[in-house]
């Protein structure tokens, strides 16, 4: 029953379409129907409107972060299970037919909740890649590799320290898939950023 309860809750969280709602609601507008196309903050970005794309941001951290937070006080042993349906859970909303988001702002949420030090990590990464190049997509990519790619090094070092210490090898696992995901979400951007079609980002 308790799997069932993570699954369904967590599931649920990470589909809440907020951008969506939010356009629609203050905005009058389909954010599907703007820019490329995507429910996330940075497409909203591109309706004009700063306040709902901050909001959607937010929102979409949010919906990660206290499915896998209640999962972790409730129900332990499902951590990684919790983190995966709610970032699945924004990648195919049931509520949208299953086209939802990329997924980062959710798996920033997720990662903020599985370690705060890897959230702000992937924060700073991106914000300096995005800085550099002002490519959201880009940076989205070479934020999540570069946590997946500290993580591995964080475990080799300390076991340098340390050969006894186990490494949480399931948080390592959920990051590579994180990794694939966001990169089979950013596949037309990958197509873009090759073409030099890809937007950018208006600073």
């Amino acid at each position: 029953m308790d799997i069932i309860i993570v699954i369904l809750f967590s599931y649920l969280s990470g589909s809440i379409p907020f951008g969506l709602i939010l356009t629609r609601f203050f905005g009058g507008q389909d954010v599907r129907k703007i820019g490329s196309g995507n429910i996330g903050a940075t497409n909203v970005l591109r309706t004009g409107n700063k306040y709902l794309a901050a909001t959607t941001l937010i929102l979409d951290i949010l919906k990660g972060y206290a499915p896998v937070v209640v999962t972790q006080n409730y129900f332990p042993e499902y951590i990684q299970l919790s983190a995966l349906l709610a970032f699945l859970g924004h990648i195919f909303p049931l509520w949208l037919k299953f086209k939802g988001g990329k997924g980062v702002a959710t798996y920033l949420g997720i990662l903020l909740a599985l370690s705060y030090s890897l959230g702000f990590l992937f924060m700073f990464t991106w914000v300096v890649v995005s800085l550099i190049f002002r490519y959201s997509s880009l940076s989205s990519m070479f934020s999540s590799l570069t946590v997946l790619v500290i993580t591995f090094f964080r475990e080799n070092a300390v076991k340098a320290i340390n050969p006894d210490f186990i490494f949480a090898a399931d948080i390592k696992l959920i990051l590579f898939i994180f990794f694939i995901l966001i990169i089979f979400t950013h596949r037309k951007n990958i197509s873009n950023l090759k073409n030099r079609t890809e937007q950018k980002i208006k600073l």
